[in-house]
């Protein structure tokens, strides 16, 4: 009987390539130490991983890279605090210690033979990123997959090196939008929410997936609902919540519910049930 790694206890892992993504967020491409056990490493679109740099701690983080890419585990991270600042210090070459996988995934099974509209804004496209690529991978079974991803300016955009590929396919429709005119820019100017509803997707044999700023989903659920799509096919991801990711220090939940054990993954159907501080 073969015995799973657990995915609470942390590993080495070494930082092959970093990325300046933004001025605020920095990829990290990395890959475990053991060569047996990164090949053997499972997980799914929309699972976590805590990074920790050691002597100062860990956070979460959504493993941005999709399962059927496996060179290396990606995780995009925006500094905001100590631990997120020191991992911005660390350079190709560098040890980290990775916990993961956690938390639940993207349902992708139930969406098969759907179509899937994808509304992400800034580092709200991490999460997005692995599923679309999950399903661009698998592209036979989804229906029609769309993206709209936007950023306050193009300095802010992520995934730029994604984006040449993303804006051509001729099996998914991307549009891009900024919040305001900018020098260059050729695509769209305006609001997420505003350009989703301009978009204007059938709800009709259709899921959407959204993650972005808070202020942002608040009004994407809105544009979502507005549209017609029904609470039980709107997914977003509440990741950033995350704590321990082992429910034991109580600090990601929400009335009942502990995004690290009940997420990050939930439907709009389920959030609604929650208390309102969300």
């Amino acid at each position: 009987m073969t015995t799973l790694p657990n995915p609470y206890i942390p590993e080495i892992a070494t930082i092959i390539e970093t990325i300046q993504e933004t001025p605020a967020i920095k990829t990290f491409r990395v890959t475990l130490n053991t060569p047996e056990r990164m090949k053997s490493f499972r997980y799914e679109p929309g699972q976590v991983g805590q990074l920790s740099v050691f002597g100062v701690g860990e956070a979460t983080f959504v493993i941005n890279s999709p399962p059927t890419r496996m060179d290396y585990l990606q995780f995009s991270v925006m500094a905001a605090g100590e631990v997120t600042s020191r991992l911005h210090s660390l350079k190709a070459g560098d040890q980290i210690g990775v916990r993961a996988p956690l938390g639940n995934a993207f349902p992708y099974e139930s969406m098969k033979g759907k179509n899937v509209v994808f509304v992400g804004g800034g580092i709200g496209m991490a999460p997005l990123r692995t599923l679309l690529l999950f399903m661009l991978d698998n592209r036979k079974d989804y229906g029609d997959i769309s993206l709209l991803y936007g950023a306050r300016s193009p300095e802010d955009m992520a995934f730029r090196y994604d984006l040449p590929d993303w804006t051509t396919r001729k099996d998914m429709k991307t549009v891009l939008t900024i919040d305001r005119e900018a020098p260059g820019w050729e695509h769209t100017v305006g609001l997420i929410p505003n350009v989703l509803l301009d978009m204007n997707p059938s709800p009709e044999n259709t899921v959407a997936v959204t993650c972005g700023p808070p202020i942002m989903i608040k009004f994407t659920l809105q544009a979502l609902k507005k549209l017609g799509f029904p609470d039980e096919s709107i997914y977003t991801t509440l990741e950033k919540r995350m704590k321990c990711g082992v429910g034991i220090c109580g600090r990601c939940n929400i009335g009942t519910k502990y995004v690290c054990m009940d997420g990050p993954v939930f439907t709009y159907a389920e959030l609604k049930k929650l208390p309102s501080e969300l």
